[in-house]
């Protein structure tokens, strides 16, 4: 992809995982993953901690992609990384 490719709403794949852009500026663009979410889970009574992995339509459902502000991580895609970004393949027909 080109910087020009990102706008607000754009879906894209980084590293095989699925991103949508949440904002651009000057030279660089954010992003939420959207593919899956990763929560840490605490018990009340233990105080044991551990994961449970959200699939996209259950993180969609629960309003986890609801922003801004947004309850996920921002990443930050400058011109190093903006190159190896690129489309879906149901949008890319190159790699599909």
């Amino acid at each position: 992809m080109r910087f020009s490719d990102f706008k607000i709403g754009v879906e894209f794949l980084f590293d095989d995982r699925v991103f949508r852009c949440t904002d651009v500026g000057t030279r660089t663009a954010l992003a939420i993953r959207i593919d899956s979410v990763e929560l840490a889970v605490m018990d009340a009574e233990s105080g044991q901690i551990s994961s449970r992995v959200l699939s996209r339509a259950e993180a969609e459902a629960e309003g986890w992609f609801d922003g801004p502000p947004y309850a996920l991580a921002e990443y930050v895609f400058d011109e190093n990384d903006i190159g190896a970004c690129e489309r879906p393949a149901s949008e890319n027909p190159q790699r599909a």
